[in-house]
């Protein structure tokens, strides 16, 4: 009734001046957007794969519905505002086209992602206007939950799962010997991998708990506290379910709460948590109350020709901006190397080669162009080599991804039990390299294995500097061949491994270095 109040009070004409604003706004703003995802079509395509193939992201299917919905419930508040198009916000898609950019050279995905996404939703201001953009900003930030982000919480997730579980275990007097995150109990043995980490639990209750906030409650610090309420449940809930999954186990003596009922009873308990969560949180609610249009909205503003084709304006330097981005990554990668990648066999003084690889060992890498697995023996001491070589890396394929491990958490062989950074001499530098302890699933055998990175000559164990590396070899026009060295040695005695690995990297790291520069000089 205010609208109707509000369009009434206005002259025929400056009504007609509005809608054909709005009608220009929408038109340019539609255009924009499908200009942007036909640009950016492969990290699109890249962000529907992540959620079709992955559990813990599968709600991305459901944000655009919601943040469209969420628009449609405010159509009428604002519908009685102006379009006012902004050129302050085109800077600020060239930004993003900048991060995509950079996101995309150094393969990382969730940068390119989170850059479309910000590109997407930055057409708003642009072509609508910053006033309308603040009026809708919860449903455009919700767009963000699209981006599959998360991964990078999962050590710390599982970390404190394993310490919950083993402090509770404890208490209840169940004897528990701990290595990283095998537990070990009279009855048996439970290991805590990525899927008992709660990442799936954490991120569907952030996303859930933030819309319901923004639906239930009008104050900033109600919506706050729920959100914040919405990360520690999950978070505990998980520690309890991982509790309770060990104790039905053994009190059982392994005959429940394995397998397939383990992730039922996990889903079930999660369910029921999340219920309470909200229940609790529907006693907070605070009385809903009529939107009112603000006082600097019940006259519309003069809307002349001007002011009609500005969204035009516009868009015609929105499409070659945020063209330019795949462009330039275009060019910095349509001249790559395309020969295939040889590794040749090294040789190091002092060690002889052995014919099959160490302890039937080998590394989990995704699809690079090229590996080299050898092992050498001096003495007592043998140790295996690995090389995992890439050219030409793609968001789906590259050397630093979360899929290229020592083990699978799901290995039946091998599994991961300790992890270090010890400082290594590789040449005449000084490096932190990635160190775990690896022990047999059915057996008693354990091997220590240390894994770097070699990017254009560069020697890192940095997820981050890598990328950065790989990035900037790609902006300078150069090929992004990179590689993932793994040594590794049986461990009876963790002393006598790790002098076996130093003694090793030190004979034989000027022919492995060798070997990766003939490789890329191909």
């Amino acid at each position: 009734m205010k609208r109707d109040l509000f369009v009434l009070a206005q002259p025929p004409s400056s009504a007609m001046e509005v809608a054909r604003t709005w009608r220009a706004s929408l038109v340019a703003l539609a255009l924009a957007v499908a200009w942007i995802v036909a640009c950016f079509g492969s990290t699109a395509a890249t962000m529907v794969r992540t959620w079709a193939n992955t559990e813990t992201y599968a709600h991305g299917f459901v944000v655009v519905p919601i943040s469209a919905w969420l628009l449609w419930r405010m159509r009428e508040r604002v519908g009685a505002m102006v379009p006012e198009p902004s050129w302050r916000a085109v800077p600020l898609i060239a930004a993003t086209g900048l991060g995509w950019l950079l996101g995309q050279t150094g393969t990382v995905n969730v940068v390119s992602q989170a850059a479309f996404v910000g590109m997407l939703v930055l057409t708003v201001p642009a072509l609508l206007g910053w006033r309308v953009a603040r009026a809708i900003m919860f449903p455009l930030a919700f767009l963000f939950f699209a981006v599959p982000a998360g991964d990078f919480l999962l050590p710390a997730l599982m970390d404190g799962t394993a310490n919950f579980t083993v402090a509770a275990l404890r208490a209840t007097g169940v004897p528990v010997y701990r290595e990283a995150f095998l537990l070990v109990l009279p009855t048996g043995s439970w290991s805590i991998i990525e899927a008992c980490s709660g990442i799936r639990y954490l991120i569907a209750s952030v996303m859930v708990g933030t819309l319901f906030a923004y639906l239930t409650y009008r104050k900033t610090s109600r919506r706050l506290a729920f959100v914040g309420v919405a990360i520690v449940v999950p978070i505990v809930a998980n520690w309890l379910r991982a509790y309770m999954i060990v104790m039905l186990g053994h009190l059982s003596n392994n005959r429940i709460a394995t397998g397939v009922d383990h992730l039922v009873y996990g889903w079930i308990f999660f369910g029921i948590v999340m219920a309470l969560m909200f229940w609790i949180g529907m006693s907070w609610a605070e009385k809903p109350s009529l939107a009112e249009i603000p006082e600097a909205q019940r006259e519309a503003p003069g809307v002349g020709r001007s002011t009609r084709a500005q969204p035009w304006r516009i868009l015609a330097a929105i499409l070659p901006l945020t063209l330019a981005a795949p462009l330039l990554h275009y060019m910095v990668t349509h001249d790559a190397d395309r020969t295939a990648v040889v590794l040749r066999s090294v040789d190091v003084p002092g060690w002889t080669r052995a014919d099959e690889p160490q302890a039937g060992y080998v590394p989990v890498y995704n699809e690079p162009d090229a590996t080299l697995q050898q092992t050498f023996r001096r003495g007592d001491m043998v140790v295996g080599l690995f090389v995992a070589y890439y050219r030409n890396q793609t968001s789906q394929r590259k050397l630093v991804s979360a899929e290229n491990v020592f083990a699978r958490s799901t290995d039946r062989t091998w599994r991961s039990t300790a992890h270090e950074n010890p400082s290594v001499q590789i040449g005449n530098r000084t490096v932190r390299v990635d160190a775990v302890r690896l022990r047999g699933v059915r057996d008693d055998r354990a091997i220590s294995a240390w894994r770097w990175y070699w990017i254009d000559g560069a020697i890192t164990s940095s997820n981050s500097i890598a990328k950065a590396l790989t990035a900037w070899m790609q902006l300078r026009g150069r090929s992004d061949d990179s590689a993932g060295i793994v040594v590794y040695t049986p461990d009876a005695d963790p002393r006598a491994a790790s002098e076996a690995l130093r003694a090793f990297v030190h004979d034989a790291w000027p022919s492995i270095e060798a070997a990766l520069q003939a490789a890329e000089r191909r």
